[in-house]
């Protein structure tokens, strides 16, 4: 009797690590579980999908060090002309003949782990978090996004909200870096007053291209479009952003009001209301985001959560317009717009140098985005 009162207090115990993991692994579980598994195994299939991804990161985290290491000792023997191109030929096929079917050590791969050392090794900042990444992710990195400030800031935000590789690919050729610059970030003064480090995290424009919308589109199409695709949308707005509601219900007075889309942001705490728009931004549609905005703070925040914040998402702006309109506004609202189509590679050129510009200090040579044109 004392041996299995004993081990029902060693079942109680690891209870609630499963409930823990549970949270970062149940969508996989669920998965499983439609696929065909037992409902009874799901908090092992949890287990098991955590431990897996511990070990494909450990895994990673090696596999990018020792690429670095690599590059390393190739790039001082080609510098100090004690290697040249031919040896490394030599070195390839040496460790083909030594590690058959293992097919990381190419001529090309071995060139491309010493670009990927060089690339980063006299960036303070990018150079600790390397392994972060996925080796896959810095190939596209090194081979799509240039000069080194491009780079720097594809890998920060690729860590930071965890891009796959085809959502860093969707948004090297979006042009996110310059959806990012926040130099053109409209927001109201509340918004800097009351939530300081949010401006890092909304954008000044949003691609939805993976919506497919017709040129014509209403806000209903645009509205049950981003519905369709919740999981894609989340990805363009950030990790940290957490779906509520469509059409949210606040009541004021005796009357009924739909806010478009309700989201909270996790790291800055608070509820961020979306209003859409398919028309260019007037100054007029503020006035109904900061009433949303107002009654999402005195019907619907928690007391442990901050002001909630305003994003009206409309299909263009004059940034002068938008200036005047935000500057006198007292809700806490920025306004972004939404891209539905991906912008040309003339264009992207344009708008890189044109950034370039505003960051560049006074007499520096502004460097040409000619790196556009070498992608396919």
């Amino acid at each position: 009797m004392t041996k299995k009162s004993s081990s029902k207090k060693r079942l109680t115990r690891t209870k609630p690590a499963a409930t823990k993991a549970t949270a970062l692994a149940v969508p996989r579980a669920k998965r499983a579980i439609v696929d065909g598994g037992d409902t009874r195994f799901v908090e092992i299939i949890v287990l098991i999908e955590a431990a897996r991804r511990r070990v494909y990161q450990a895994v990673n985290t090696e596999l990018v060090a020792h690429y670095w290491e690599l590059g390393e000792y190739i790039s001082q023997k080609i510098a100090s002309a004690e290697w040249g191109d031919g040896i490394v030929e030599d070195l390839a096929a040496d460790l083909a003949r030594r590690y058959p079917g293992v097919r990381g050590y190419t001529r090309p791969n071995l060139f491309r782990m010493r670009q990927f050392y060089e690339a980063y090794r006299s960036n303070r900042k990018v150079s600790p978090l390397v392994r972060q990444l996925p080796w896959t992710h810095h190939l596209i990195i090194l081979s799509q996004a240039k000069p080194v400030e491009t780079r720097e800031f594809y890998i920060l935000a690729a860590i930071k909200d965890r891009w796959p590789k085809r959502e860093l690919e969707r948004q090297i050729r979006s042009g996110a870096v310059l959806r990012e610059a926040r130099a053109t970030k409209k927001v109201s003064p509340a918004v800097r007053q009351t939530h300081p480090t949010a401006i890092d995290e909304f954008k000044n424009a949003y691609n939805i291209e993976f919506l497919g919308l017709a040129a014509d589109h209403s806000e209903a199409d645009l509205h049950d479009a981003l519905l369709r695709n919740l999981g894609r949308f989340l990805t363009e707005l950030g990790r940290d952003f957490c779906f509520v509601g469509s059409q949210y219900p606040v009541q004021v007075g005796s009357q009924d009001f739909a806010i478009d889309l309700v989201f909270f942001h996790r790291g800055i705490q608070c509820l961020v209301a979306f209003e859409l728009k398919v028309d260019k931004f007037k100054p007029a549609d503020l006035g109904q985001l900061s009433f949303y905005v107002e009654a999402l703070d005195r019907d619907v925040k928690k007391l442990h959560e901050r002001p909630s914040i305003g994003v009206l998402l409309c299909a263009t702006k004059d940034d002068e317009v938008v200036e005047y309109a935000l500057a006198r506004t007292t809700a806490p609202t920025l306004v972004a717009e939404y891209q539905t189509f991906l912008p040309s590679k003339e264009l992207l050129r344009a708008k890189l140098h044109e950034l370039y510009a505003q960051l560049a200090p006074k007499n520096a040579v502004v460097p040409r985005a000619t790196h556009l044109r070498r992608r396919s």
